[in-house]
């Protein structure tokens, strides 16, 4: 989408509501593509005294799996995105203002980028998911496996004087 930003920052107190979805199934993350269905955007961009702030939600479901278990799981998530628009900087260092060059935005790249830096950096089926066996794959939610437990071979010393 994008955001016509010339009007909001020469109105002060002026704000520009927006509501959309953005499609984002092409995207891929850790190999698949979880965005099966459309991301839903909605917010404001305000002039509040010469600055403009950009304050937007961003709900979707991830279709992906399980990083410990490997189970389909459907992860409802929300993303706030938060930003301040400028269109001139006095202090080229300075990370918390963004610098509009042109007054025609395009949301989709901000939301996007914010969407995946948001993103947790473990997809789990619930926190405390045991996984899987290394051994034998056996999920480890449904009950334990019949494996039995390698001994790390620094302490496998220490084993024999145990077993003794």
């Amino acid at each position: 989408m994008i955001l016509d930003l010339e009007p909001i920052f020469n109105t002060e107190g002026m704000v520009k509501q927006f509501d959309y979805e953005l499609d984002l199934s092409e995207q891929e993350l850790n190999g698949s593509k979880p965005f099966a269905s459309p991301v839903k955007i909605s917010g404001h961009a305000g002039n509040y005294t010469g600055i403009v702030e950009l304050h937007a939600t961003a709900d979707f479901t991830l279709e992906t799996a399980c990083d410990r278990c490997a189970k389909p799981i459907l992860l409802p998530l929300a993303t706030k995105i938060f930003h301040t628009l400028v269109t001139s900087l006095n202090d080229e260092t300075n990370d918390e203002l963004m610098l509009v060059n042109e007054l025609r935005f395009d949301l989709d790249a901000l939301v996007t980028e914010d969407i995946f830096l948001d993103l947790p950096s473990k997809l789990l089926c619930s926190e405390d998911c045991k996984g899987m066996c290394p051994k034998c794959g056996a999920d480890l939610n449904a009950g334990s496996c019949s494996c039995e437990k390698e001994v790390d071979p620094r302490l496998a010393a220490l084993k024999q004087l145990l077993d003794n």
